[in-house]
């Protein structure tokens, strides 16, 4: 996985970390009986989704790959179990 920067995006990284601040809030409510605080958690999780959504099509995420890099990967790994 390290060689293909999966999910190494300014829009994965934004959106990964405003669902876990989302997770953080509404774990602390959840304890504290609150549900209006829980319930503001998880509105803050589904913002974190639409925020990462957002930026991948403001082109922030990863590109699309193109076919011939497709092709080109199918035969390095091909050459790879041959060898």
């Amino acid at each position: 996985m390290a060689g293909s920067s999966h999910g190494h995006t300014p829009a994965a990284w934004t959106g990964v970390i405003i669902a876990f601040i989302g997770f953080c809030i509404a774990g602390v409510f959840m304890v504290a009986a609150n549900p209006l605080g829980f319930w503001a958690g998880i509105a803050v999780i589904v913002v974190g989704g639409l925020v990462g959504l957002a930026m991948k099509s403001a082109g922030l995420g990863m590109p699309k790959e193109s076919a011939e890099l497709a092709a080109a990967r199918a035969r390095a790994g091909e050459a790879q179990t041959t060898s």
